[in-house]
């Protein structure tokens, strides 16, 4: 539930007015006899009526989001920005609060799909209904993207459970994103990237201010909440065979896109990061030789994302054919990225290294555990996009548009997938856990 607080000049979200309007709710359920109920046994009815676990398939969001800290009064965003030490939240074991359905505005299945992932990344979700987004567009919230998604996010953690139209926000991405505008069917990964680039920009404001833009859209330069969970750095090596001269780049990226040939995504993973030979049609001119040598290359995670999405590359497209590839590829239910980092490289050799003890300290923080799934039912040509999404451990749900069903972990690791979405583990979870803990900011905001 969003307040609107006239001394902050801003809408917060408080958990306490939260729960004196599930008391209203009960209340006004008994009829008029109900009103007249005195506010203690209004109280011990709602705890009872919100403590029944509902078994239906269908969203049942008289459930809070559970927090370890008390803001019975003020402004929660303020609070954690005068203290700068980080929330804790959860959702707890049976919570259906933040599911709910969205509307299919016609051919707008991939936007759905996209938008679930979003709206139930951990990290994004404290910070949108934590209210840290302070917009840059004075006067114009209604073209900042940034403050839609804040809409989205208190909408769905409202405790409405009737689908939501996201009619203003398929209309700004159009608006900024005119390669996406139009009912026909769109690409979801397509929409992932355009949609993180806005959101970085709009976060920036450099639509509207004379920010420089060599640091507006460089992520390495960025600390908006985009790029803080989104970003990684993907280091690549390429090593002259001549005098073994290493030269190195690091690039940003929100994503990492993999081709299919191996049957894993681990597999996928050790294919992207092994030695290639450029060959001798594309040598490389080396900084010590000062001549064109053949060369390796090799491509490793410098910096690890909190949010690691992988693009499975299903669609094929060349010159004479265009065709969907429907191989199945395994993916694990948590995930360890360490093999694959650039802190893992042993020698000249640059393989990843199982053995490589100097790395140990660094492991502790590569762990990661999947938290939604899009996937891609039907043809090139023709098809429709679903999602999972995680709610708390062995709780999943597919959305399926305006319809939110329950569905279990076997059933999202059979599934086909076509883009995953894993999210870092903190401070040596438990992975046995009800639910996963996250930082609210594990970097300066």
């Amino acid at each position: 539930m969003a307040i609107y607080c006239f001394q902050c000049d801003d809408y917060v979200y408080n958990h306490e007015f939260e729960s004196i309007l599930r008391n209203q709710y009960f209340c006004s359920s008994l009829g008029p006899s109900g009103c007249k109920t005195n506010n203690s046994t209004a109280e011990n009815n709602s705890n009872q009526a919100t403590s029944t676990t509902n078994s239906n398939t269908t969203t049942n969001c008289n459930n809070t989001v559970q927090t370890t800290t008390n803001n019975s009064s003020g402004s929660p965003a303020k609070k954690r920005r005068k203290s700068g030490s980080p929330q804790r939240k959860r959702i707890s074991h049976n919570s259906f609060l933040g599911l709910r359905g969205l509307i299919n505005l016609g051919n707008t299945c991939f936007m759905n799909c996209i938008l679930q992932a979003l709206i139930h990344t951990p990290l994004l979700r404290d910070y949108f209904l934590a209210d840290l987004h302070e917009c840059h567009y004075d006067g114009k919230r209604s073209i900042c993207l940034v403050c839609e998604m804040c809409i989205l996010f208190q909408e769905f953690y409202s405790g409405k459970s009737t689908p939501h139209i996201p009619l203003k926000l398929l209309h700004l991405v159009w608006t900024h994103a005119k390669h996406l505008a139009g009912y026909e069917q769109q690409d979801a990964h397509e929409f992932l990237i355009a949609t993180l680039d806005i959101l970085h920009r709009h976060c920036k404001g450099s639509d509207v201010n004379n920010t420089d833009e060599a640091i507006v859209n460089d992520p390495h330069n960025c600390d908006c909440i985009i790029d803080q969970i989104f970003t990684g750095g993907l280091q690549s090596d390429v090593i002259c065979q001549t005098c073994n001269n290493v030269s190195t780049t690091i690039d940003p990226f929100w994503d990492i896109s993999l081709d299919l040939g191996p049957k894993s995504l681990l597999d996928c993973l050790e294919r992207f990061t092994r030695q290639e030979h450029l060959g001798s049609t594309a040598k490389i001119k080396c900084s010590k030789c000062q001549s064109y040598q053949e060369s390796t290359k090799q491509l490793s995670m410098k910096k690890l994302p909190i949010v690691a999405s992988f693009h499975l590359k299903r669609f094929e497209h060349s010159n004479r054919l265009h065709k969907k590839i429907s191989t199945f590829i395994s993916f694990p239910l948590y995930l360890d990225m360490s093999p694959f980092k650039a802190s893992r490289r042993q020698g000249n050799n640059q393989k990843p290294s199982k053995q490589n003890k100097n790395a140990n300290s660094d492991d502790e923080n590569n762990k990661y555990c999947l938290f939604a799934v899009v996937n891609h039912s039907g043809t090139i040509e023709t098809g429709h996009y679903t999602a999972y999404i995680r709610q708390c451990r062995d709780q999943w749900f597919k959305c399926d548009d305006h319809l939110i069903t329950r569905a279990s972990v076997q059933e999202v690791l059979q599934s086909e997938g076509y883009l995953l979405f894993y999210h870092k583990l903190f401070d040596n979870n438990n992975l046995e856990s009800d639910d996963l803990h996250y930082s609210l900011s594990p970097t300066k905001r």
